[in-house]
């Protein structure tokens, strides 16, 4: 797409409200990257399942994202489209449900993403099999690592490849696996592969110190971040709202007020949810809040398209990705 048709038609249409929040915030994504700047991307809600690699996986390769924040869901659910695509089911009159039909799609162990049912077996089941020898290895050997850890190696091992069944490209976490890419699972254990792994540790053929926690996780980002900010502004693209978004953007303030750092605020902060701004809601703060809490700064770009990010992610990417 070298004729940027995508970032022509939106630049036209979309002038105004939501539509004109999307355009100003995709280019001052761009603006960011082209000052030599950094992006941690978060992903919350089931982005995996909606299949945003397709333009995430393309983001990572080409260096306009440098980090992500994620949910246990996202991580594993990437790997489960990649490996069981075939066999999942849409369910398009999903409002409709009875719920005896609910139960039904339990029966037939199909379990329902909104319009779309993973499928077991074919996905979660597969996964767990590749994951457990891992766990097991290095419970046995005494060893510790993140969750995203265990899946980059089974990745990059091939073990898996021959049950691809999506173009491997369109897998954002295979991408990230390939460049090594710095990523954050917070609450990893409110997922389906962490609920498996307290599974295993209750039956003893799984130590929980093989896993690392989120503490830890902290530990890391606050790391990068500290590096990587020495040479680089940093920028902060939420999608969605929750833990994923929650957990990284307090470790400026962390490194600041709690270690006595002076590192800068993020340079770059867009949010898009379709949570509404109301009094007590995190997720529908909007982005001013953070500048009393040490997030942000006054003079920091600041947006909030207030929409649906299967919608509004994927149209930011194409005009960053100059589609």
């Amino acid at each position: 797409m070298t004729e940027r048709t995508i970032s022509r038609f939106i630049e036209r249409h979309y002038r105004h409200f939501n539509a004109a929040s999307l355009v100003d915030a995709a280019k001052a994504y761009c603006a960011h990257l082209d000052g030599g700047g950094k992006m941690l991307v978060t992903l919350a809600g089931a982005m995996s399942t909606a299949e945003l690699g397709l333009s995430l996986a393309e983001m990572i390769r080409q260096d306009k994202v440098h980090a992500i924040s994620c949910t246990g869901a996202n991580l594993e659910e990437d790997v489960f489209n990649l490996v069981a695509h075939d066999h999942y089911r849409r369910i398009p009159n999903y409002r409709e449900l009875s719920a005896l039909e609910e139960e039904k799609l339990l029966s037939q162990h199909l379990n329902r993403v909104t319009d779309t049912c993973i499928p077991e077996e074919e996905a979660i089941r597969r996964i767990e099999r590749a994951v457990i020898d891992e766990w097991s290895a290095a419970s046995q050997a005494g060893e510790s690592y993140f969750p995203h850890e265990y899946l980059y190696r089974i990745l990059l091992d091939g073990r898996l490849k021959e049950s691809y069944q999506i173009p491997p490209e369109d897998s954002w976490l295979l991408a990230a696996a390939q460049k090594q890419l710095p990523i954050f699972v917070p609450g990893w254990e409110d997922s389906t592969l962490g609920n498996i792994f307290a599974a295993r540790c209750i039956e003893g053929k799984a130590a929980s110190r093989a896993m690392r926690p989120g503490i830890e996780y902290m530990v890391a980002l606050a790391s990068w971040y500290e590096s990587t900010c020495s040479e680089h502004d940093i920028g902060f693209f939420q999608i969605g709202g929750g833990i994923a978004g929650d957990f990284p953007i307090c470790v400026v303030p962390m490194l600041n007020q709690d270690l006595l750092k002076d590192v800068p605020t993020w340079s770059y902060f867009c949010q898009i949810s379709d949570s509404t701004t109301s009094y007590g809601s995190y997720s529908g703060a909007v982005p001013n809040e953070k500048i009393t809490w040490g997030k942000l700064n006054a003079t920091s770009p600041r947006f909030i398209v207030e929409s649906d990010a299967t919608i509004v992610a994927p149209l930011v990417f194409a005009y960053v990705l100059g589609w």
